[in-house]
């Protein structure tokens, strides 16, 4: 991610402003406005499988999936951003300064990258811990069948359990389950 030249920082406001008349998406964090890049079409494929596998869990119960167009603003640090998939169970709640962003998720996905891969296990992954209603971050992986499930606990510790080829990932936050297999191949470009 790159920030934009010839300024030092930049207001929330300023920042919501650019997003209302821009074609790219950005984070915003600490006055900084950063160029979200696009994503190859196996990472919009594997982003577009899990809300396909999810939504037939999810469709009569409480929680609700969301694509990338959804901003997750976290309070505590500032960061707005647009996580590849987002659950949030029961009624959203909006940032009282941007209508237009949750922040309640319950369950966030990132498909890794080798852009992003370092950043979403790292310094993104914190900002996330801090949003209260976050019970699990999912991160799927870019280079191998697997999917690693980070779950918060009662006493607010994260654990993390990988699911691999033939194995399932419980998401016990929103009741679902994500078969690895049946993930990489409904991402799968189809042959001939």
């Amino acid at each position: 991610m790159v920030a934009p030249a010839h300024r030092i920082r930049y207001t929330y406001a300023e920042y919501l402003a650019l997003e209302a008349s821009s074609n790219v998406k950005h984070e915003f964090l600490d006055g900084q406005i950063y160029a979200m890049a696009g994503g190859t079409p196996e990472h919009a494929a594997l982003a577009a499988a899990v809300i396909g596998l999810l939504f037939p869990e999810l469709r009569r119960g409480r929680c609700r999936a969301h694509d990338a167009d959804l901003r997750v603003r976290v309070p505590s640090t500032g960061l707005a951003t647009y996580p590849d998939v987002t659950v949030v169970c029961g009624p959203i709640e909006r940032d009282e300064r941007d209508e237009q962003a949750v922040t309640n998720p319950t369950l966030i996905v990132e498909v890794l990258s080798r852009s992003t891969e370092v950043y979403d296990r790292g310094d993104k992954f914190e900002h996330y811990k801090t949003l209260p209603s976050l019970r699990q971050y999912v991160l799927v992986s870019h280079r191998e069948r697997w999917v690693e499930v980070w779950t918060r606990d009662a006493g607010g510790g994260w654990t993390s359990a990988v699911a691999r080829e033939g194995e399932v990932a419980r998401l016990d936050s929103i009741g679902a389950r994500l078969d690895v297999s049946e993930l990489y191949e409904a991402a799968a470009e189809p042959a001939g």
